[in-house]
């Protein structure tokens, strides 16, 4: 799998860009993309009508917007381009708006960039690594910063539910489902959120978490214990016989905590 650093390059990295609306931030996003051969412009289109489609779900944490589209025959290869906005836009997003950065990702696959992925949450929940990006002046410090070492100082951490947390809570199912859009980009965000929760409590060698779209979701829903996704995807979803909890924070272990909790009554 690509670690975050084959996925993105100097070249990629846009400073203090303008856009005056979210479809704007996201052509911005795409044009790197095009520029290196990786995607056509009917995919930065395909990153537009998403939005559209499926609401400003692609806003996972405060300030960040991640782009992204089902892989098509307009993707030639996986990469990303990392834009930081010169003055913030609104995409509609009631708790994590407005946005200064905006990652898109165009990918051949499901599964090639998912360590990038787990990389890229780490660094986004990393508060004091997060601030530094923001105050990054050149495209090499912006790639600096991501291979990183990460700071001491995290989101405010998930914490051990007690005493017999090692084991597997009882009438599980052993599966936990993130859900996007097309179950390749912001999902695996909230995958690698949880994950790092279960192994906190202990729990990671009890419960698969998956990562799927939403068509997907409601074939394997009731197969779950429950979901977590974003409030616009959820209401795509509907009532599909198990619990969907909304997270706002894709990257923040301690709402993942909460949802857990009181899902499982630990």
């Amino acid at each position: 799998m690509a670690e975050l650093a084959e996925l993105l390059s100097e070249d990629r990295v846009v400073l203090d860009a303008s856009a005056a609306t979210w479809q704007d931030a996201i052509k911005v996003a795409g044009r790197p993309l095009e520029q290196d051969g990786i995607a056509e412009p009917a995919y930065t289109e395909s990153m537009i009508a998403n939005v559209e489609s499926n609401g400003p779900y692609i806003v996972v944490a405060p300030g960040f917007a991640f782009a992204h589209a089902r892989s098509s025959s307009a993707v030639h290869r996986t990469g990303m381009s990392w834009v930081r906005l010169a003055h913030p836009v609104e995409f509609g997003h009631k708790t994590n708006d407005p946005v200064t950065l905006v990652v898109a990702l165009a990918a051949t696959d499901a599964g090639a960039h998912t360590a990038a992925m787990a990389q890229l949450a780490k660094v986004l929940g990393d508060p004091a690594r997060r601030s530094a990006l923001d105050a990054a002046t050149t495209p090499a410090e912006v790639m600096n910063l991501l291979g990183a070492t990460p700071t001491a100082a995290q989101t405010p951490a998930a914490t051990s539910p007690g005493s017999g947390a090692a084991q597997t809570p009882a009438k599980t199912n052993n599966l936990i489902l993130t859900v996007c859009g097309n179950g390749l980009g912001t999902s695996l965000f909230l995958k690698n959120t949880l994950e790092q929760v279960l192994q906190t409590w202990g729990w990671a060698p009890f419960i698969t978490v998956e990562a799927t779209d939403t068509i997907s979701a409601k074939g394997k829903a009731k197969s779950a214990d429950l979901i977590l996704t974003s409030g616009e995807i959820a209401r795509t979803l509907g009532d599909v016989g198990v619990p969907v909890k909304v997270i706002d924070n894709f990257t923040s272990t301690a709402e993942v905590d909460d949802a857990l909790r009181d899902s499982y009554d630990v």
